[in-house]
C-alpha cells in the first residue's frame, strides 16, 4: 500500500500532471483511526446545537472557496466547470441540511403515560469509514460527512485515487471548523480501503462506487459484524410511455440526464425504452436535442456541457462496448458537437453515441456502461416495458416519462428500483427530502432524506413498564405484552 506517489494526469490533457500525493500505508490508517477515536468521545458528548453549529461553519468555509474547488475537480476529474461548481454548491446545501435536520431529528423521543416511561436517544456509532468514488468526489463524500457529523460520529474519508484533490480541501476546511481529528483522509489504492474497513476501530462502513468493490469491503464489513451503507452502481431504465412529451424542454432534459459527466453517474440514464410505433419519432427528437445542448471539449471552456471519461481504460471499455454492439447490427449515431480548438487525441474523449438496434442480450445493454453511450430499445406493450426495465440484477434508480403523472406513478410502482423519477431523471429529480439508494444488487441504506440522516445513529431505549413503577399493578397474569 505504501510506495511509489499517487499521481494523477488531467483527463482532458493528459500531457498535464494535475498533482501528486502520498499514498496511506497501513500504519498511517490505524494512526487516523485511533486519533479519531480519542476524538470522537467529546464530539459526541458535545451539545447537538454546538455540533450543528459547527458543521455549518465548515460549509461556510467550503462555500467561500468554491471558485477554485471547481478549477481543481475539473481538471482532476474532466467533469465540466459548471458541472463543478454546482456539486459543490449542492455540497454545502447537503452539511447544512444535515445540520437543520438533526437539530429536530436527533432530540430524545419521550412517551410518558400509563404504559410506561420510554425514552428513545439516537446515539453515533463511533467512527465512520467513507469510502468514495471519483466522479461526484464531494457530494458523495458530503451526504456522508454531514449526517455523521451532526449525529457526533467521526470520520475517515478514502477518495479514490483519480479525485484525491478537492475532496481532500474540502475535507481540511471542515476539520478546521469541527476540531482537529473529528474528519481525516487517507489516500490510496484498493489497499487503503482494506486497511481502514478492516481497522476494528472503525464501526460503520458507508461505501459509493462500483459492485466489485462494494462485494470486497461488504464481505470484509461482514467478517467483523461492521454495519455499512452500501451505494452500488445502477442500469437505469428511462421508459417513455406512448403519451410522453418529446418536446424540446423534456428531451433537453433527457439527453442531459444520460451523458451529464460523460455519463459517469450511477444514476444516469442508460437504457432508453420507447414504444415501438414512435420509435422512429422520439431517435429524431433525441439526436435534435443532443445537437442543442450536448458539446464536447475541455471542461474549463465556457459553454462545453461535455468533458472526457476519467481514464484510458474507461474510454477503451466503453468504445468497445458500442463496437459489440455495432458488430452485431446495431447503428451508432454520433451525437453533439465537438467544441472548437479540441484536440480529442489529446485526452480521454469519446463522442457521446445514441444506439438504435441492440439486441437486450448485447453487453451495452446488460452492463453498467458507465460512460457517454445510451442504447435505445423498443418495446411493444407497457408490460413489456416493465419487465425489460427490471431485468438483470441491478435496481438503483428508474424514470417513467408521461403526460399523465398518475398512470406514470402506477408504472413506477411496478419498477424495482430505489428511487424512480417521474418525467424526469438523474440530477434533476433529486430531492433533499427523498431518501436515496438501491434495491437488488444496487446496495442497502439510504442517503438523502431524514433516512440518510438517521443512518449514522443507534436507537437506543431506556424504558420503566407502567406495571412496576409506583402505584403499578405489577405483571398479573400477563407473562408477555400483548
Amino acid at each position: 500500500m505504501s510506495g511509489a506517489m499517487i499521481e494523477r494526469e488531467n483527463p482532458a490533457r493528459v500531457d498535464e500532471l494535475v498533482g501528486s500525493v502520498a499514498p496511506t500505508d497501513a500504519a498511517g490508517v490505524d494512526t487516523a483511526v485511533v486519533l479519531a477515536r480519542a476524538a470522537q468521545r467529546a464530539w459526541a458528548a458535545t451539545d447537538l446545537a454546538e455540533r450543528c453549529a459547527s458543521v455549518r461553519a465548515g460549509a461556510d468555509r467550503v462555500a467561500a472557496e468554491i471558485d477554485d474547488l471547481a478549477v481543481l475537480m475539473a481538471r482532476e476529474t474532466g467533469k465540466v466547470l459548471p458541472d463543478c461548481r454546482g456539486e459543490l454548491g449542492f455540497a454545502v446545501t447537503v452539511l447544512r441540511w444535515s445540520a437543520d435536520r438533526a437539530e429536530q431529528l436527533l432530540v430524545d423521543e419521550v412517551v410518558d403515560d400509563e404504559a410506561g416511561r420510554l425514552v428513545v436517544r439516537r446515539r453515533p456509532y463511533g467512527v465512520v469509514a467513507a469510502v468514495t468514488p471519483w466522479n461526484a468526489p464531494i457530494i458523495l463524500a458530503a451526504l456522508k460527512l454531514g449526517p455523521a457529523l451532526v449525529s457526533g460520529n467521526a470520520v475517515v474519508v478514502k477518495p479514490s485515487p483519480l479525485a484525491p484533490f478537492a475532496i481532500a480541501r474540502v475535507v481540511a476546511l471542515l476539520g478546521d471548523a469541527v476540531g482537529e481529528h473529528l474528519v481525516q483522509v487517507v489516500q490510496g489504492d484498493a489497499g487503503a480501503a482494506t486497511a481502514l474497513v478492516g481497522h476494528p476501530g472503525v464501526d460503520r462502513v458507508a461505501f459509493t462506487g462500483g459492485e466489485r468493490a462494494g462485494r470486497a469491503l461488504a464481505a470484509l464489513a461482514g467478517q467483523s459484524l461492521t454495519p455499512s451503507l452500501m451505494e452500488l452502481g445502477g442500469n437505469d431504465a428511462a421508459i417513455l410511455l406512448d403519451d410522453a412529451d418529446l418536446g424540446p424542454d423534456a428531451m433537453d432534459r433527457l439527453v442531459m440526464a444520460t451523458f451529464a459527466t460523460s455519463g459517469q453517474v450511477c444514476m444516469a440514464v442508460k437504457r432508453l425504452l420507447v414504444p415501438r410505433s414512435r420509435h422512429d419519432e422520439v431517435v429524431d427528437a433525441y439526436r435534435a436535442a443532443a445537437d442543442r445542448v450536448l458539446r464536447l471539449g475541455d471542461p474549463l471552456r465556457d459553454g462545453v456541457t461535455i468533458g472526457p471519461v476519467v481514464s484510458h481504460d474507461s474510454a477503451v471499455r466503453v468504445q468497445g462496448l458500442v463496437d459489440a454492439a455495432t458488430a452485431r447490427g446495431a447503428e451508432a449515431f454520433v451525437l453533439g458537437h465537438v467544441d472548437e480548438g479540441t484536440d480529442l487525441g489529446r485526452g480521454y474523449y469519446l463522442r457521446p453515441t445514441l444506439v438504435v438496434g441492440a439486441a437486450d442480450g448485447d453487453r451495452l445493454v446488460v452492463e453498467e456502461q458507465f460512460g457517454p453511450s445510451l442504447p435505445v430499445l423498443a418495446y411493444d406493450s407497457v408490460d413489456d416495458a416493465v419487465a425489460r426495465a427490471n431485468a438483470g440484477d441491478l435496481g438503483l434508480a428508474a424514470s417513467v416519462w408521461s403526460a399523465d403523472e398518475e398512470r406514470a406513478f402506477s408504472v413506477a410502482a411496478r419498477l424495482d428500483a430505489g428511487f424512480t423519477f417521474v418525467n424526469t431523471h438523474n440530477r434533476t429529480g433529486m430531492a433533499l427530502r427523498a431518501p436515496f439508494g438501491g434495491v437488488k444488487r444496487s446496495g442497502w441504506g439510504r442517503e438523502y432524506g431524514d433516512e440518510g440522516v438517521l443512518e449514522h445513529t443507534q436507537p437506543c431505549v431506556v424504558h420503566a413498564p407502567g406495571a412496576f413503577r409506583a402505584g403499578g399493578a405489577g405483571l398479573g397474569a400477563a407473562a408477555y405484552p400483548g
